[in-house]
């Protein structure tokens, strides 16, 4: 009697190979398995590295703001220094000036003084864009002059700077101050 004629034999042999094929899907889901959770630490090795870079780059960046609002209110508290290391030169020349009329008592010399101080004071302006608007013979202009008072006058048109009483500045097109100045107007 052969093994295949034995029913117990025949099961037997079914069992067994059935066995070998459950024990081989197991073997191969626990390689899958492994595959799968070598995967899965590769990936959240991944995810903690771009985590860690994601934390840093943001620490960077936090950093580089706190840098720049530093830098921001540094140069907005500091912004006039170079304006007034230029004007004290002009401060120094004044009181030299004051004191050599003291000393002398002569007024042409005081006046020579006050007039080089204020050539360096517009120096100071034009080095620092500040342009002084030009006035007399010009014509009124609202958006630079300030007009204090009309004068009727047949010499000029009307409406013409006669006269300066306060120098106006630019700086750039932006005005400072307007120049206050006397017009002319018809003469009736």
């Amino acid at each position: 009697m052969s093994s295949t004629d034995n029913p117990t034999n025949a099961q037997d042999d079914a069992t067994a190979e059935a066995f070998a094929q459950a024990a081989e899907t197991l073997a191969n889901k626990d390689a899958a398995a492994g595959n799968e959770s070598n995967e899965l630490l590769k990936l959240r090795a991944e995810r903690d590295s771009f985590y860690e870079q994601s934390l840093r780059a943001n620490a960077e960046l936090e950093n580089f703001r706190k840098r720049m609002r530093r830098e921001m209110e540094d140069a907005a508290r500091y912004q006039y220094l170079p304006l007034i290391r230029d004007i004290l030169p002009c401060l120094d020349n004044l009181n030299r000036t004051i004191q050599s009329a003291e000393a002398s008592g002569n007024i042409e010399s005081l006046l020579q003084g006050l007039r080089m101080t204020v050539k360096q004071f517009d120096d100071v302006f034009a080095r620092n864009s500040a342009k002084p608007i030009t006035t007399v013979g010009e014509p009124f202009d609202a958006n630079v002059h300030e007009a204090l008072t009309q004068i009727p006058t047949k010499d000029k048109p009307p409406m013409t700077v006669l006269q300066e009483i306060e120098r106006g500045y630019v700086l750039h097109e932006r005005v400072i101050r307007p120049a206050k100045v006397i017009v002319s107007s018809e003469l009736k």
